[in-house]
């Protein structure tokens, strides 16, 4: 399906972002990794990828820094030349009450989950020549209350707001921009949160479909917004939650 595409995942070294570097390999992709810090994580998913016979480069940037992006944009440009698909997933966020966050821990949430899509849309669009998608990961958290998840919701909530004014922007120049909104998902993340069992055992007696999501969840629904099965959808967020929002 993705033969030929060049895709760009912001935090795509592990949990949903490793689910999404693969999925799009398995399905022809050449991928292009963002990551922080963890640099054996990273070579673990460029091995994964490379075992599918596709080609993977790593690109290691702060997405907080406008300068780190502009750079890490430019190394492909001169690398690659375009790109046709970014999936920007990379996200920070301290767990904890709302009113003990930090103004520092505010701003560094902010600026990774949300101010990031714009400066990657901007350097995206001179590299979609021919179009392309951008598709960034929100949360349930973003318009439901969260215990813990203030400054991660208030980020998502700006995220998707962001995704419809890009929409809009830039569908004249064929460039689609899209989200996807999880609910509890099996990672790393969800243990951190307070009392994080009780949690997940009340979500999944909530939950319509009786289990938590997966990464490879949020992966196939990124996949299907890329698709040209949803050539017609712009500025939406697709919910994979289970069914938990609509209760």
């Amino acid at each position: 399906m993705f033969e030929g595409k060049i895709v760009l995942v912001t935090g795509g070294s592990r949990g949903i972002g490793r689910a999404i570097s693969l999925k799009f390999a398995q399905l022809g992709a050449t991928i292009l990794i963002n990551f922080l810090q963890n640099t054996k994580m990273a070579e673990e998913t460029r091995g994964l990828i490379q075992k599918l016979g596709k080609k993977c480069e790593l690109y290691p940037a702060n997405l907080s820094e406008p300068r780190e992006i502009s750079r890490m944009m430019s190394q492909i440009a001169d690398c690659f030349g375009r790109i046709d698909i970014l999936v920007h997933n990379a996200a920070l966020g301290v767990i904890k009450p709302t009113l003990q966050i930090r103004a520092n821990q505010w701003d560094l949430s902010m600026n990774i989950n949300s101010r990031a899509l714009l400066l990657l849309a901007k350097e995206s669009v001179k590299m979609m020549k021919e179009g392309g998608n951008i598709i960034s990961i929100s949360s349930i958290g973003s318009q439901r209350v969260v215990p813990h998840y203030g400054v991660l919701g208030v980020s998502k909530a700006a995220l998707e707001s962001l995704i419809r004014y890009l929409a809009v922007e830039l569908a004249p120049f064929g460039i689609r921009v899209n989200g996807v909104s999880g609910g509890f998902i099996e990672s790393d993340v969800i243990k951190q949160f307070p009392e994080y069992e009780k949690m997940i055992s009340l979500a999944l007696e909530k939950v319509p479909a009786k289990r938590l999501g997966t990464p490879d969840d949020i992966a196939n629904a990124v996949v299907l917004l890329a698709s040209d099965e949803a050539s017609w959808v712009y500025g939406q967020i697709l919910v994979v939650d289970g069914g938990l929002s609509l209760l």
